[in-house]
């Protein structure tokens, strides 16, 4: 592996070829002048973009004159016109950046770097466990499948502006999907797939898509998900009609029967199918919408604008999480989250890497070794993973003897985790069985990538104190303010996070069909501030630890207490694996947390005794004011799929009022046991 600081010989081809093919654009149309010449200086420069940079110098330059600051790494990007102002901050918070340019996302993802030699090198590696299939698929292969399913959605009427909606598993149909909206302008909103008709069908009647692309089914495990039949479930409760649903039918199943007058065969249109050109469209236009996890009620969607997200992914892969082009990235994610939009599809197309996309899971798909597995088989030089997934495996394999099986990983360098907050003592079991820096960040639907890492294209040590996601990455103005939201907190006390204005380019320009609900949620204007609803505090070195939601904060007595805080004190106990602590009534003290505990496998300890160790654990751990005297045993926690604990509704359950079972849930099947094991120590209280 070369040394961080230097290129590697494929980058260095890449901006190479780039350079000649700018040269040979530039004498192809006169109107691209100047955004050759700017392209052509930027790629005889990027050799040195990829040393490591002083963290200080560059943030500092990105908050005191952002505009040139991001002007300079747009010119990394192909532009089919340039922009007549940076920033435009005229009516904030919709800001918008790079005011007049035009570009076209999948140009720059994929027909880049086709155009530059680099049409052999891998762009995607889909590895399935679930289906024992691994596919590679090169950078001009996709091109080819991108094109022609971006004219097979023109056929069917989809224009510049027009929203294409994505309800599809893990598989490389999904991104082409995603690729073919972006190329001929169209909007596209892919839908997890772990949502079933009902909520299916409220994303429908808001986005109102023009067609819809699906696939007869995914595959688990255990079972089979049947995407088409959920689709149909989803269509007859809505009022908005797509005008045509594209079926995908996976290799090797029985073929799913279409609907007639409502769906078409996704093969037989890619056989009639024709090359389609890119369209340039305004750097402030929709690339994609996408729901917020949890929603409920009124949908809430994110809208992110084609330009600024483009510049910004393209500049993190190497400033944040240390890539180059040609090298291998895994962000083990869904892509039907933020993740899996920003890190395994654009950002690394952007870059020109190979990025790994993953049917499968952490553990079971067969064992825990599956991760080492496609680290070492595909040469992966990053992975991106939610630290619900690393607690799984330490879960089901404490000593990681199947991940040795596959040492060294010698092209590993990073591993880097985001979601929700990491405990210390999985941060330190995973450096040890990956042998490897782990590195946490931090970020949200709305902010499209990471406000606070330990940017390591930046220089800084990979090596920061347990518990903290980094210091604020460059162009993200972050606070740790009391509850005023304007005074700053002393070192290491608990207060509400918070970025200043305006945010950098990348971030959500509005909520679909909801200007006001955007304004009113996020920002108060008075105090020129984006609110992330996320508490935690700042070091005296300026790192930042996220500990939980603000809403998550339990007020114990007059005391503020992070519940981030708590369960990472009762995972520090020898017997536990996971944990989870909400607030319960008190009547003397207003609530008292309490916690939820997952108890490690194959201890044969008393649970009474179990308890009782956790109890005196998290009280010398965080001391008396904690008032942590409830500890119950769980076998497992109630998760989304993307990773979050879904605290609020045990709280209600505590409480004894009413909830509703979120629909991502992975499985609901737990709560009846933790119903009963708050039961056993008297919740909800009796009236």
């Amino acid at each position: 592996m070369s040394p961080t600081n230097q290129l590697p010989n494929l980058a260095q081809n890449y901006f190479m070829q780039l350079t000649r093919f700018s040269a040979r654009r530039l004498h192809a149309s006169s109107s691209h002048c100047l955004r050759i010449c700017y392209c052509c200086q930027q790629h005889k420069r990027d050799a040195s973009t990829y040393k490591n940079t002083n963290y200080d110098k560059v943030f500092k330059r990105s908050v005191g004159n952002a505009e040139e600051f991001w002007a300079e790494h747009a010119n990394a990007l192909v532009w089919d016109k340039t922009w007549t102002k940076v920033l435009d901050n005229s009516k904030p918070p919709f800001t918008k950046w790079f005011v007049g340019g035009e570009l076209n996302t999948c140009y720059n993802a994929v027909d880049r770097h086709v155009d530059a030699g680099n049409g052999g090198q891998v762009a995607i590696i889909y590895d399935s466990p679930v289906t024992k299939q691994i596919k590679k698929i090169s950078y001009k292969e996709l091109q080819h499948e991108v094109s022609r399913f971006a004219w097979v959605l023109q056929r069917q009427g989809v224009k510049k502006g027009d929203c294409v909606l994505i309800y599809m598993p893990m598989i490389p149909e999904a991104i082409v999907a995603m690729l073919a909206s972006a190329r001929i302008g169209a909007i596209h909103s892919l839908v997890f797939g772990g949502f079933a008709s009902k909520e299916l069908s409220t994303r429908i009647d808001h986005a109102k898509p023009k067609v819809i692309v699906t696939a007869n089914y995914g595959v688990e495990p255990s079972k089979l998900i049947p995407y088409k039949p959920l689709l149909d479930g989803a269509l007859s409760m809505v009022s908005h009609k797509p005008h045509r649903c594209i079926v995908y039918n996976r290799p090797g199943s029985e073929f799913t029967p279409l609907t007639k007058n409502q769906d078409l065969d996704y093969e037989f249109e890619m056989s009639q199918s024709q090359k389609t050109d890119c369209v340039p469209v305004s750097a402030t236009d929709p690339l994609y919408l996408l729901y917020t996890s949890g929603t409920t009620g009124l949908p809430k969607a994110v809208v992110r604008p084609s330009g600024g997200h483009a510049v910004v992914l393209k500049w993190s892969m190497w400033n944040i999480y240390g890539i180059k082009p040609g090298e291998v990235w895994w962000a083990a994610s869904d892509l039907g989250w933020v993740v899996g939009h920003s890190y395994i599809t654009y950002a690394p197309f952007l870059n020109c890497n190979t990025t790994v996309l993953f049917e499968g899971k952490p553990v079971g798909t067969p064992d825990p070794g599956v991760y080492f597995r496609v680290i070492k088989e595909h040469n992966v030089a990053g992975l991106f993973v939610a630290p619900t997934a690393l607690r799984a495996i330490r879960r089901d394999d404490p000593e990681g003897a199947f991940g040795k099986k596959f040492m060294p990983l010698r092209s590993f360098r990073n591993l880097f985790v985001a979601g929700e907050h990491c405990d210390r003592e999985t941060m330190e079991w995973t450096k040890t069985v990956f042998q490897c820096p782990v590195l946490d960040n931090w970020w949200q639907t709305e902010t499209g990538w990471p406000m606070t890492a330990s940017c390591v294209g930046l220089g800084m040590p990979l090596n920061p104190n347990p518990g903290v996601t980094g210091k604020p990455v460059p162009g993200w103005n972050v606070k740790v303010v009391k509850d005023d939201f304007v005074t700053e907190t002393a070192d290491l006390e608990l207060g509400q996070i918070i970025v200043k204005l305006p945010l950098p380019p990348g971030s959500f320009s509005t909520l679909w069909d909801n200007d006001y609900r955007f304004q009113s949620t996020y920002f108060d204007m008075k105090k020129g501030l984006y609110n992330t609803m996320d508490s935690g505090y700042r070091d005296k070195d300026g790192y930042v630890a996220v500990m939980s939601r603000s809403d998550d904060v339990i007020n114990v007595a007059g005391h503020r207490l992070s519940t981030g805080a708590l369960e990472e004190a009762i995972i520090d106990c020898p017997y536990i694996a996971e944990a989870a602590v909400i607030g319960v009534p008190d009547e003397l003290k207003g609530h008292v947390p309490l916690g939820l505990c997952v108890p490690k496998y194959g201890l044969g300890i008393p649970e009474e005794k179990i308890k009782e160790d956790v109890i005196k654990h998290v009280r010398d751990s965080i001391g008396p004011v904690a008032s942590f005297k409830l500890a119950i045993l769980v076998p497992k926690l109630p998760k989304t799929r993307s990773g979050k604990i879904a605290r609020n509704t045990i709280a209600a359950m505590a409480a004894g009022k009413s909830f509703e079972i979120p629909v991502t849930i992975e499985d609901a099947s737990v709560y009846p046991a933790i119903k009963q094991a708050l039961m056993e120590i008297g919740y909800p209280p009796q009236k």
